[in-house]
């Protein structure tokens, strides 16, 4: 975990920036010792964004089954898995 103090980010952005990239971890700014802001690439941004993005649609998924939903079959599954693999990858449609 890369903590820094908020002042780091005026004086070492680059550095920062760049770190960010590298490492595609988040970089935690302080202020006066206490958590103040969270700095990532956009990148990696995005990543977890599309991510949170799926977990919520296999949550929503999830809870209509128990509901009683239709199911799908193992095909019908592994092709939507697929489409979120491109996606999430970045290969398939951007938004």
């Amino acid at each position: 975990m890369n903590i820094r103090p908020s002042a780091a980010i005026r004086q070492n952005y680059n550095e920062i920036a760049e770190m960010c990239r590298k490492t595609a971890e988040p970089v935690f700014l302080t202020k006066n010792g206490e958590g103040d802001l969270v700095v990532m690439d956009i990148e990696t941004f995005n990543r977890r964004e599309k991510m949170l993005k799926l977990r919520e649609e296999l949550l929503a998924v999830e809870e209509d089954r128990l509901r009683g939903s239709k199911g799908y079959s193992v095909d019908e599954v592994a092709s939507m898995m697929r489409g979120a693999i491109r996606e999430a990858s970045g290969h398939g449609k951007t938004e």
